[in-house]
């Protein structure tokens, strides 16, 4: 089953063993099995796994408005886990989730999590893997915060970026454990900023984090683009541990 959700207050909660939704060909208005249109919705202990749509956007969750919270859930075989739209009245919180197995779509990148231009994001305690081509956690979010994370693609994996901030805004990483495999697509593991439009105020603050680079190449553990951002942003990178070959200081500048 899909669904347009529209109520102004609804909980989905999976009882026991976490219960499966297979896409199976179906999606809501093209977009995702599940659709969140507005209004406080929890969604927990659930299983999202297949989505395939035309546009090639197809999601486990796409959520447009309002605040929706995901709670031990998994996300698993999607061309995106979960796919927001670019409202700035939208929140997303993600805790003890997983996100894994993009699909690696012909001619697409398949984010594993992808935020648009939202007021905030949040993730806690979530699990990110085995991505393909596109990035595992990307976010344009004004505000982003990512707490006691391990996002780290698998051996298998394929990812490019595994964070990936274009738009700047204020972000907060702090102990997460972050790696690229062997087979990345891109040396850099923390992308902030590279495109423009970034949010009027943009700050990226790094403390105590584990960012592991098991490719070959030199990474950019850290990538900035300071040309690109407000003239008043700044980062702030205090006790990181940075493992393995390095492309030189862990802030770069394009």
């Amino acid at each position: 089953d899909v669904a347009v959700i529209r109520q102004k207050q609804l909980t989905i909660r999976g009882v026991g063993p976490r219960p499966v939704f297979h896409a199976d060909g179906q999606s809501a208005e093209g977009k995702a099995q599940l659709v969140i249109r507005i209004g406080d919705v929890l969604i927990e202990n659930l299983a999202f796994t297949g989505t395939r749509v035309p546009s090639l956007n197809g999601a486990g969750i796409r959520h447009e408005h309002g605040h929706l919270t995901v709670r031990r859930c998994a996300f698993v075989d999607n061309q995106n886990g979960i796919l927001t739209a670019n409202f700035d009245d939208a929140r997303l919180t993600i805790e003890d989730s997983e996100f894994g197995d993009a699909p690696g779509t012909e001619g697409h990148l398949d984010h594993l999590l992808y935020a648009g231009r939202i007021a905030e994001l949040t993730i806690r305690g979530s699990r990110f893997f085995r991505g393909h081509t596109g990035h595992l956690v990307k976010s344009r979010a004004k505000r982003t915060t990512l707490e006691y994370n391990l996002i780290v693609d698998s051996p298998e994996g394929q990812a490019s970026y595994e964070v990936d901030l274009p738009n700047g805004g204020i972000a907060r990483l702090v102990g997460n454990v972050i790696g690229q495999s062997a087979r990345t697509q891109n040396p850099a593991l923390v992308s902030f900023g590279p495109e423009s439009q970034a949010w009027p105020e943009s700050r990226l603050v790094m403390a105590h984090n584990t960012l592991v680079n098991d490719a070959d190449v030199a990474a950019e553990f850290v990538r900035v683009w300071p040309e690109r951002l407000p003239a008043a942003a700044s980062v702030d990178l205090v006790n990181n541990l940075f493992v393995g070959a390095a492309a030189g200081l862990a802030a770069q500048r394009a």
